[in-house]
């Protein structure tokens, strides 16, 4: 596979940035790290070759960015509210940074979101919260409801970056629509530790009329493993 390092400055987290792409055309797939990963970690364990078909036959370009959960969501040095913004400035890096040079990259004016355990939180929420940037999301055995991080804080910033809570009331009926147009795929099985929260998401997005796929494995379970296999079948969902 074609792969590149890329390294910039972004003025939303005031320091470098980094990121490792993978191919030379198609679908845009931005896929996130889990928990506290960093950039290079979804190619350490494989997860990138797992997908290398669709790399090197240009059906997709895919794009690691680095994670920052040290310093947002898991930083217990410093205020929820503070951790929360964190988080807010990194997806000013993807929205803002990442989605603009992906979709110049390929010529595409949506991308993929997709991440396993963490980073299927932050691709959900991410797609949930701007529909009119992501045409498909996949999460493997992701993880959707931030208050433990939170030390029994909340305000709005928390609520709207907590898609349990947020998704039931959302009444915007341009942001229904275009989440509602979206290719979603929830992965997670019998052995995972994350089941009970996709369920709970599925229902949630049942009851708002918004079609999905729940993928609820036979023996799968919450692993790099399982996720290799899941993450191919899913973009081969991908149309375009």
């Amino acid at each position: 596979m074609k792969e590149d390092y890329i390294r910039w400055h972004t003025p939303h987290l005031s320091r470098e940035f980094e990121m490792l792409t993978f191919g030379h055309a198609g679908y845009p797939v931005i896929i996130f790290p889990t928990s506290l990963g960093r950039y290079y970690q979804n190619k350490d364990f494989h997860l990138i070759d797992s997908v290398a078909a669709f790399v090197d036959s240009g059906r997709v370009k895919v794009y690691c960015p680095d994670g920052i959960d040290e310093q947002s969501w898991y930083n217990k040095s410093i205020h929820p509210a503070d951790r929360v913004r964190t988080h807010l400035a990194y997806e000013n890096v993807i929205l803002h940074d990442l989605v603009p040079l992906a979709c110049r990259d390929t010529g595409r004016d949506r991308v993929c979101v997709a991440g396993a355990s963490f980073g299927g939180y932050h691709a959900a929420n991410f797609a949930f919260r701007h529909p009119n940037k992501v045409g498909y999301m996949f999460s493997l055995s992701g993880s959707f409801d931030v208050r433990s991080f939170l030390d029994g804080y909340y305000d709005d910033n928390c609520y709207f970056n907590n898609p349990v809570d947020y998704l039931p009331n959302l009444a915007d009926p341009t942001l229904l629509a275009q989440i509602r147009q979206m290719g979603i795929v929830l992965g997670t099985g019998d052995r995972d530790n994350c089941r009970d929260r996709n369920l709970a998401l599925s229902a949630i997005l049942h009851a708002r009329g918004i079609p999905h796929f729940l993928d609820d494995r036979k023996s799968c379970g919450h692993d790099w493993n399982y996720w290799r296999d899941m993450l191919p079948q899913y973009l081969g969902l991908i149309k375009g």
